[in-house]
């Protein structure tokens, strides 16, 4: 008896490591397939590019070829100056990000679950939301001059609104039954911030936080623009000027590899605080 009972012990052990390795196995297939599959879309992309422009149905006026694009990022990189533009302007997307984030989350939350702070506020949000972030800048350069500073509060303010939203929609979305549950069961109002209404809204604040990241490269972008002397946004408007095209596709391809470095970085945090979603944008067609 006891000896059946160990095979099946054993049995039981051995099927759960077969599950465990199967999964594993899946998920690094799905994860090589995923990278293979970007590689040829860029492969494709850049294939397309230098035919159209070898062949000449654009002029490199226009549209610079890759080898032109690659010379130009091969000498910048030389000096260092492409590095300096990146870690410039992503000093301040992230300052400007972050210093959003960190008002609008907690507000959010509040607004989120007190209908008497969302009455009060909706108003203020409803002014500021629809301003674009190029319309905060001719203020900040009164207030702040046009120093770092002055970058910082564009991000902040072309973020913040669209942060607040996120985070106090995503709150009010939690299944009240949930709440209700929690409160029967003798949870009190911290209790139930804490163990019901942060995990059920935080998958939607982090989303929300990813897309007002993508938005924060627009408003520094557009800050750069207009009154800075280094940063991405700067080198893509002084080499429009020098009619550099190939600088600016330079400018243009460093923002791209940065944002997708930064979104990958926030895969990785966004893994560690929700374990439990990897599978839904793992999860193979």
């Amino acid at each position: 008896m006891n000896g059946r009972a160990e095979t099946a012990r054993v049995s039981r052990v051995r099927t759960g490591q077969g599950i465990r390795a199967a999964r594993r196995s899946s998920g690094v297939g799905a994860t090589s397939r995923s990278i293979g599959l970007g590689a040829l879309s860029v492969l494709v992309l850049l294939a397309i590019w230098y035919i159209v422009t070898a062949g000449g149905y654009i002029s490199p006026v226009f549209l610079p070829s890759p080898p032109q694009v690659a010379r130009q990022a091969q000498r910048y990189l030389a000096d260092g100056s492409l590095f300096w533009h990146v870690v410039t302007s992503g000093r301040r997307v992230l300052g400007g990000f972050l210093l959003a984030a960190v008002v609008a989350v907690p507000l959010g939350i509040a607004l989120g679950t007190s209908r008497t702070a969302k009455a009060l506020f909706d108003p203020i949000l409803s002014i500021i939301r629809p301003l674009p972030s190029l319309s905060w800048i001719p203020l900040t350069i009164l207030w702040f001059g046009i120093d770092e500073g002055q970058k910082y509060a564009i991000v902040f303010m072309g973020t913040f609104a669209s942060a607040l939203l996120y985070v106090m929609e995503s709150t009010r979305r939690v299944d009240p039954l949930l709440i209700k549950a929690a409160q029967n069961l003798g949870a009190t109002r911290l209790d139930v911030l804490r163990e019901v209404i942060l995990p059920g809204a935080l998958p939607g604040i982090i989303s929300g936080l990813k897309v007002c990241l993508a938005l924060a490269w627009t408003c520094v972008l557009s800050a750069e623009m207009v009154a800075a002397t280094h940063g991405l946004g700067a080198l893509i408007w002084f080499a429009k000027d020098w009619n550099n095209m190939a600088l600016v596709m330079v400018g243009m391809v460093s923002i791209s590899i940065t944002v997708l470095v930064i979104d990958s970085l926030f895969r990785v945090i966004e893994d560690r605080i929700l374990p439990w979603e990897r599978h839904t944008w793992r999860r193979e067609p």
